[in-house]
Parts: C-alpha cells; structure tokens; sequence
C-alpha cells in the first residue's frame, strides 16, 4: 500500500508529495530505491526546486543514489545551480572528485580565456621576457613563498614574517640563469609599483596614529620613539662614511633607512603576547606599538629631507634649505588635502568606498607629483599628513576605511618585497660591501640596544622589561622595503654613475638588514617575552595609560 501511494505520487507534482522514507524503510527498502530514481528522472524535466532532496537521511538504504542523483542533475539546468540540487558529497566520496574535477576544468577555461583576452591586447608583454608575465609569475612566487615562510612555526614563538619568503622569492628570480631572462621587469614599471606600495604603507601609518594616544603618551615613549631611532642613523652614517666611503649626505640616507623599526615584525609578536597576557601589566605591548608608529614617521621624515638634499644641485646651505621647503610644503599640502578628505565626499554618498578611492588616490597622487616637480622628498610627508588628518576627521568612521587599505596593502605587499629581493644581483656585488655593510648594520644595532636600554631605565621597568623592550626594537622590514629603492630609481632618472652606486649600496644594505634582524627579531620576541615579562591573570584589567609609566 505504501509502495503504490509513493508510486501514484509521482503523478503529480514533487512539492504536493512530503516523502519520508525513512518511516518505513525496513518495509519495502526497494521501493525507496525505485521512488528515488523515478523521482530523480521525472525532475530531470521539470524544475529542481520542486523536488526536495535530503540523502542523508537514509544513506544506508541505497548510497549509491547521491552519485545517481548527482549525475543526473548534470545532464540539466541544476547541474551548477546553487539552488536546483543540495549536494552532500559525504555520501559517495567519488561524486566530490568529480565535481572538483569538472570545477577545475571550468577554471582551466577561464584562465585559457583570460590569457587569449589579454594577449590579444598587449602581444609580446604577457609572454615570457615581457613585462606582464614578468609580473605575474613574482607575484605568485611571492605569495607562495610568504606562505611557506608563514607556516614554518615552533610552538609558543610567534610565526616567521611572510615577507621574508617574499624577499627570498624575488632574490632567487633574479639570481636564477635562464628564470632570470623570463621573469623580466622594466624598471620603471617596478620603481612604480615600489611607489604604489609605499603610498600605501604611509597612508596606513597615518590611519594607525591613535589621537587619544598622542595626548596621553608618557615620556618614555617619546623618548622611545625619537632617541633610538637619532641615535642609530647618526651612528650608521659615521660609520658608512669610515667604511665604505658614503658621502655624508648619503650616509644620513643609509642611517635613516636602517634606523626604522619594522611593524609588520612587532606589531604581530606584541599581539600574541598581549593575548597571553604578557607585559601587559606595565602596558608594554601598546608601548611598542603605539611608539613604532612614530618612530617610523621620523625615519620617514629624515629620509625623504636628507634624499631632497642628495639630488640637489647648488650649494649646501642651498640644499639644506631645499629639504627643509620639502618638509614644510609636504606638511602644508598634507593639511589642505586632509581637511579636503574630511568634507568630501558628502554622507549621502558610499562613504567607505569613495573615501578610500580618494584616499588612496591623493597618497598615490602626492607621492609621483612630488616626484614630476622636483620635490620628492615633500610626497611621503604629504601622505602621511593628509591621512592622519582624515583619519582624525572621520574619527570612528575610520575603522572601515583602514580594512579597505589593509585589504590593497594584501595585494601589494607581495609585489613590494618581490621587487626589492629582485633588485639584488648576487654576481656583482663586492664581498667588501657586503660584509663592511653587515658591520655598519651590527653596530648600529648594538648602538640602538644600548640607546633603548638607557632610554627606558627611568620608566618604571625592571631589568628583564628594560631588555625585552631592548631586543623587540631591533627588527627591520616594511619601511626598508619601501624607502630602501626609492633612492636608485631617482639616481636612475638621473643616469648619474656615481649615484647609482651610492643608492646600490643603500638597497643592499637595506635587503642585508632585513634578513638578519627580521627572523632573529621575531625569535628573539618570541623567546625573551614569556621569560622576561611578568603575566597578567585572564580577569584583571589595567588602562596601560594610567601605570607606572613615566
């Protein structure tokens, strides 16, 4: 009886019938079977909305049925429709790699057509040797190489920085024979996505200034943040003028890029221990963090006055004056064009995302106009003005709009650390720069030690703080990937010799730092956090602006 009702609803509609075979299915378990591939065959010609499918149910009556199933419904409309047919691949394994199969030749497809699209539009630059190829194939081999840094992870350490796997992907590129003759990029085109990428990182430095903060800061994290950083790029300088002939002018260039300290080193290691509770007693995690953000602005700001006075012609005092109107006019179209962010566009529009078009647009804007009118030193300055400003217009409105950039920052932090490691070529350098500038870089690594430890005696710390705080402000990364070639390509531009060397030296120095102080800083953080800090209990709460330090 119950077979021949099930049998005569499949004379009418699938939806006017509620079957639920699993009442009875010790009754007639053939007849589910039979139901099940009528009903499969009669939905074939109608719309799979109208046959409601649930396999789980009784897999152990028929499991064949989910693969049947799934097979019919390719030969229809539902095959790849998201609400024609509940697929549940847990049922018959072999149907998942089927449809991963046919998945993977649909995207087989779309790539073929993209590559035919986009060939037929530029010819040879998508080939190998040319530039879009170029660029795509760094681009993959950065990404999967940040990855396979990242997931290199020793327990209760914090993971290695990606952009070491980054910087490593573009150095092999360009060392490799034959690699190196395909993956071809113009410099131009390179020194002009470096300047889209370090648009980028400025205009995320200046969202990340936290205004409440620079009212409450103590003076320990002034100090912090200015000292070390001084002290490190006179101490470079001296001694890349004693060593390796720099220019003073040039030297101050090297001190200022090696003097930053690297966010994307610190600011992930703080969080881990700020999450287990470490240090955060005496609020030294967002010490650090809040104070690496203004160290990074003076490095910044010191390098672009010290770069406006490198390529400029005439006399000193000529040139000092040059770099001191770079700084001043930076900051002023900074503010006209921040208090212009904050008006525009109107809060009847997107906000978030015509805000973050026009924020990103001005930073890219200032930084390649600063460049055209001889001021390029004043672009990096206006960046960092015009969205700190913004940022301080929008107030909490900022939050989504520094997704939207950290989101850009995903895309091009891969090309940025890509391009720096593919600017070295191992065969020419001289094992005298190399290893004198490794000495330039561990000196002014033992002089910021040093600094930081004496900076932070009177600020409430005892002595394990006082070296914790020593060893986490030594990593370098982000800000020597950004600023570190900006010097070559404008002594490309110029097609000066003598400055093209000068500006070589700089970048290698600036990759050299990275990969010694980046994993050992990350370890070293790692390490010394849980030994030396003293742990909160999970349930107390302590402002970090309202302890003992001063």
């Amino acid at each position: 009886m119950r077979f021949l009702k099930w049998f005569l609803c499949l004379g009418s509609s699938c939806g006017s019938c509620v079957w639920v075979p699993h009442v009875v299915p010790h009754v007639v378990p053939v007849s589910g079977f039979l139901m099940w591939f009528l009903m499969w065959f009669l939905c074939l010609g109608s719309s799979c909305g109208s046959c409601v499918w649930v396999p789980h149910v009784v897999p152990h009556v028929v499991p064949v049925s989910g693969f049947l199933m799934w097979f019919l419904c390719l030969g229809s409309s539902c095959g790849f429709s998201s609400g024609s047919c509940v697929w549940v691949p847990h049922v018959v394994p072999v149907s998942g790699f089927l449809m991963w199969f046919l998945c993977l030749g649909s995207s087989v497809c779309l790539f073929a057509l993209l590559f035919g699209v986009v060939w037929s539009i530029t010819g040879q630059e998508c080939l190998p040797g040319g530039n879009l190829f170029g660029l795509v194939i760094l681009f993959i081999c950065s990404v999967l190489g940040g990855k396979l840094v990242g997931l290199i992870q020793l327990p209760t350490l914090p993971p290695f920085p990606p952009l070491l796997g980054m910087l490593l992907a573009g150095l092999v590129l360009r060392n490799v024979p034959y690699i190196t003759d395909a993956v071809f990029i113009d410099t131009h085109w390179s020194a002009a996505l470096r300047n889209i990428a370090l648009s980028i990182i400025l205009t995320r430095a200046g969202l990340g200034l936290d205004p409440s903060a620079l009212r409450r800061l103590k003076a320990v994290c002034v100090r912090l943040a200015i000292g070390p950083c001084v002290v490190e790029a006179c101490c470079v300088a001296v001694v890349s003028h004693l060593l390796l002939g720099l220019p003073w002018t040039w030297g101050f260039i090297l001190g200022f890029v090696l003097a930053a300290v690297s966010p994307a080193v610190v600011v992930p290691s703080m969080l881990l221990l700020q999450r287990e509770g470490f240090g955060v007693e005496k609020g030294i995690p967002t010490l650090l963090m809040a104070a690496g953000s203004f160290d990074d602005i003076l490095a910044i700001t010191g390098f672009s006055t010290c770069l406006g006075i490198a390529f400029s012609t005439g006399s000193t005092w000529m040139n000092i004056l040059k770099g001191l109107l770079e700084v001043v006019g930076g900051v002023i179209a900074g503010l006209i064009l921040g208090l212009f962010l904050v008006w525009f566009p109107s809060r009847d529009q997107d906000l978030v995302l015509r805000r973050t078009l026009m924020l990103l647009g001005l930073s890219i804007f200032s930084v390649f106009f600063s460049h055209v009118i001889g001021f390029a030193g004043a672009g990096g300055l206006c960046t960092l003005v015009l969205s700190f400003l913004a940022a301080l217009g929008w107030k909490t409105d900022k939050a989504p709009v520094a997704a939207m950039v950290g989101r850009s920052w995903d895309v091009f932090q891969p090309l940025l650390f890509g391009l720096i490691g593919a600017e070295i070529t191992i065969a020419t350098l001289s094992p005298s720069t190399v290893g004198l500038g490794m000495a330039c870089i561990l000196i002014g690594l033992v002089v910021r030690l040093l600094v930081t430890f004496l900076l932070v005696h009177y600020g409430g710390f005892n002595l394990k703080e006082k070296f914790f705080i020593s060893v986490a402000w030594l990593p370098k990364a982000t800000v020597q990937a950004a600023i570190g070639s900006k010097a070559l390509d404008m002594a490309r531009e110029e097609g000066d010799e003598a400055l093209m060397k000068f500006s070589l030296d700089v970048l290698t120095l600036a990759v050299l730092a990275i990969l010694t102080t980046a994993p050992i800083g990350a370890l070293g953080i790692g390490l010394a956090g849980p030994r030396l800090l003293a742990r909160q209990v999970k349930g107390e709460h302590t402002n970090v602006f309202e302890t003992s330090v001063h």
